[in-house]
């Protein structure tokens, strides 16, 4: 199962990004390898729908469960429309990861 942890870095000891549309990075991490990729969040900039992007991509990245801190109400929306579980979190990286 691949996760998404919203990252202010882009290795494992980085803090979690408490944004989700705005993130600086997004790390997908695969639970079963445990192997992960470090992508920038090339919407964090955008005028308008960085939310609804974000979710978009993890989407196609076949994603199942995000961590995060607050996700907009369209990001939302999108994530849980696919499927994708939506959890709340904040402290590091690698904490997550240790936990699933």
């Amino acid at each position: 199962m691949k996760i998404c942890i919203k990252s202010v870095g882009r290795d494992l000891n980085s803090d979690i990004d408490p944004r989700f549309g705005r993130c600086n990075f997004f790390i997908i991490y695969d639970v079963e390898t445990n192997k992960f990729e470090a992508v920038d969040n090339s919407w964090k900039e955008a005028t308008g729908g960085a939310g609804i992007q974000a979710a978009q991509f993890v989407i196609q990245k076949g994603v199942k469960k995000v961590f995060t801190g607050r996700v907009g109400a369209n990001a939302e929306t999108v994530l849980k429309q696919a499927g994708i579980e939506i959890v709340e979190a904040s402290g590091k990286v690698d904490d997550i990861i240790k936990s699933c």
